[in-house]
Protein backbone atom coordinates (compact mmCIF):
# COMPACT_ATOMS: atom_id res chain seq x y z
CA UNK A 1 0.00 0.00 0.00
CA UNK A 2 1.15 3.52 -0.70
CA UNK A 3 2.15 5.45 2.42
CA UNK A 4 3.91 8.78 2.76
CA UNK A 5 6.63 9.65 5.26
CA UNK A 6 3.96 10.54 7.85
CA UNK A 7 2.56 6.98 7.43
CA UNK A 8 -0.78 8.34 6.32
CA UNK A 9 -2.52 6.18 3.73
CA UNK A 10 -2.45 7.63 0.22
CA UNK A 11 -4.60 7.04 -2.89
CA UNK A 12 -3.36 4.38 -5.29
CA UNK A 13 -3.41 4.10 -9.10
CA UNK A 14 -5.43 1.59 -11.12
CA UNK A 15 -2.25 -0.33 -11.89
CA UNK A 16 -2.15 -1.49 -8.24
CA UNK A 17 -5.20 -3.73 -8.82
CA UNK A 18 -5.66 -6.97 -10.79
CA UNK A 19 -9.40 -7.11 -11.56
CA UNK A 20 -12.18 -4.50 -11.78
CA UNK A 21 -15.95 -4.38 -11.37
CA UNK A 22 -18.26 -1.43 -12.07
CA UNK A 23 -20.87 -0.77 -9.39
CA UNK A 24 -23.66 1.77 -9.82
CA UNK A 25 -24.45 4.04 -6.92
CA UNK A 26 -28.06 4.24 -5.73
CA UNK A 27 -30.11 7.18 -4.50
CA UNK A 28 -30.21 5.58 -1.05
CA UNK A 29 -26.39 5.42 -0.86
CA UNK A 30 -26.07 9.16 -0.27
CA UNK A 31 -26.32 10.46 3.27
CA UNK A 32 -27.51 13.85 4.51
CA UNK A 33 -24.09 15.34 3.69
CA UNK A 34 -24.59 14.65 -0.04
CA UNK A 35 -22.09 11.84 -0.50
CA UNK A 36 -22.08 8.07 -0.17
CA UNK A 37 -22.23 7.01 3.47
CA UNK A 38 -19.17 5.17 4.78
CA UNK A 39 -21.04 1.90 5.47
CA UNK A 40 -21.84 1.52 1.76
CA UNK A 41 -18.13 1.23 0.93
CA UNK A 42 -17.93 -2.04 2.86
CA UNK A 43 -20.85 -3.47 0.88
CA UNK A 44 -18.98 -2.52 -2.31
CA UNK A 45 -15.93 -4.44 -1.04
CA UNK A 46 -18.11 -7.55 -0.55
CA UNK A 47 -19.84 -7.09 -3.89
CA UNK A 48 -16.64 -6.66 -5.89
CA UNK A 49 -14.80 -9.63 -4.41
CA UNK A 50 -17.65 -12.12 -4.09
CA UNK A 51 -19.12 -11.34 -7.51
CA UNK A 52 -15.69 -11.92 -9.08
CA UNK A 53 -15.27 -15.25 -7.26
CA UNK A 54 -18.79 -16.39 -8.19
CA UNK A 55 -18.49 -15.33 -11.84
CA UNK A 56 -15.18 -17.16 -12.16
CA UNK A 57 -16.76 -20.35 -10.76
CA UNK A 58 -14.56 -20.41 -7.65
CA UNK A 59 -17.28 -19.78 -5.06
CA UNK A 60 -20.70 -21.42 -4.71
CA UNK A 61 -22.55 -19.42 -2.07
CA UNK A 62 -25.55 -21.76 -2.06
CA UNK A 63 -24.10 -25.27 -2.12
CA UNK A 64 -20.35 -25.00 -1.60
CA UNK A 65 -18.91 -26.86 1.37
CA UNK A 66 -16.52 -23.96 2.14
CA UNK A 67 -17.63 -20.39 2.90
CA UNK A 68 -15.72 -17.20 3.72
CA UNK A 69 -16.35 -15.35 6.98
CA UNK A 70 -15.08 -11.79 7.42
CA UNK A 71 -12.85 -11.36 10.46
CA UNK A 72 -11.40 -7.89 9.78
CA UNK A 73 -12.22 -4.82 7.69
CA UNK A 74 -10.69 -1.37 7.22
CA UNK A 75 -11.13 1.57 4.86
CA UNK A 76 -9.42 4.92 4.18
CA UNK A 77 -11.31 7.68 2.38
CA UNK A 78 -9.65 10.25 0.10
CA UNK A 79 -12.37 11.77 -2.12
CA UNK A 80 -16.15 11.67 -1.80
CA UNK A 81 -18.28 9.52 -4.09
CA UNK A 82 -21.95 10.32 -4.68
CA UNK A 83 -25.08 9.25 -6.52
CA UNK A 84 -25.49 9.28 -9.53
CA UNK A 85 -22.04 8.05 -10.48
CA UNK A 86 -20.53 4.67 -11.19
CA UNK A 87 -17.80 3.32 -8.96
CA UNK A 88 -15.06 1.08 -10.33
CA UNK A 89 -13.80 -1.36 -7.71
CA UNK A 90 -10.31 -2.76 -8.17
CA UNK A 91 -9.38 -5.92 -6.28
CA UNK A 92 -6.19 -7.74 -5.42
CA UNK A 93 -4.98 -10.33 -2.92
CA UNK A 94 -2.13 -9.28 -0.65
CA UNK A 95 -1.97 -12.39 1.54
CA UNK A 96 -2.98 -15.94 0.76
CA UNK A 97 -2.82 -18.41 3.64
CA UNK A 98 -3.95 -22.00 4.07
CA UNK A 99 -7.51 -20.96 4.99
CA UNK A 100 -7.45 -17.15 4.94
CA UNK A 101 -7.21 -14.38 2.36
CA UNK A 102 -6.57 -10.66 2.67
CA UNK A 103 -8.41 -8.86 -0.12
CA UNK A 104 -7.53 -5.25 -0.86
CA UNK A 105 -10.05 -3.12 -2.70
CA UNK A 106 -9.62 0.29 -4.31
CA UNK A 107 -12.72 2.31 -5.16
CA UNK A 108 -12.43 4.74 -8.07
CA UNK A 109 -14.86 7.32 -9.39
CA UNK A 110 -15.58 6.20 -12.96
CA UNK A 111 -12.51 6.97 -15.09
CA UNK A 112 -10.48 8.43 -12.20
CA UNK A 113 -6.76 7.66 -12.05
CA UNK A 114 -6.51 7.36 -8.24
CA UNK A 115 -8.61 5.68 -5.56
CA UNK A 116 -11.32 7.71 -3.86
CA UNK A 117 -11.10 5.11 -1.07
CA UNK A 118 -9.19 1.94 -0.42
CA UNK A 119 -9.29 -0.73 2.18
CA UNK A 120 -9.18 -4.40 2.94
CA UNK A 121 -11.03 -7.28 4.45
CA UNK A 122 -9.90 -10.69 5.56
CA UNK A 123 -11.90 -13.83 4.89
CA UNK A 124 -11.27 -17.02 6.83
CA UNK A 125 -12.67 -19.89 4.84
CA UNK A 126 -14.51 -22.42 6.96
CA UNK A 127 -16.49 -25.61 6.57
CA UNK A 128 -20.12 -24.61 6.01
CA UNK A 129 -21.40 -27.06 8.65
CA UNK A 130 -18.78 -26.96 11.41
CA UNK A 131 -17.67 -23.33 10.94
CA UNK A 132 -14.09 -24.50 11.54
CA UNK A 133 -11.25 -23.28 9.29
CA UNK A 134 -10.89 -25.32 6.12
CA UNK A 135 -8.20 -25.36 3.44
CA UNK A 136 -8.98 -23.17 0.44
CA UNK A 137 -10.52 -25.27 -2.34
CA UNK A 138 -8.05 -25.70 -5.20
CA UNK A 139 -10.17 -23.81 -7.76
CA UNK A 140 -10.47 -20.87 -5.34
CA UNK A 141 -6.74 -20.88 -4.53
CA UNK A 142 -5.86 -20.93 -8.24
CA UNK A 143 -8.08 -17.93 -8.92
CA UNK A 144 -6.80 -16.02 -5.89
CA UNK A 145 -3.21 -16.51 -7.06
CA UNK A 146 -4.08 -14.57 -10.23
CA UNK A 147 -5.11 -11.62 -8.04
CA UNK A 148 -1.76 -11.41 -6.21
Amino acid sequence: MSENKDSRPQPEPRSAYRAFRTIGTRWADNDVYGHVNNVVYYSWFDTAVNAHLIEQGALDIHAGSTIGLVIETQCNYFEPLAFPENVEAGIRVSRLGASSVRYEVGLFAEGAALTAARGHFIHVYVDRETRRPAPLPEKLRTLLETLQ
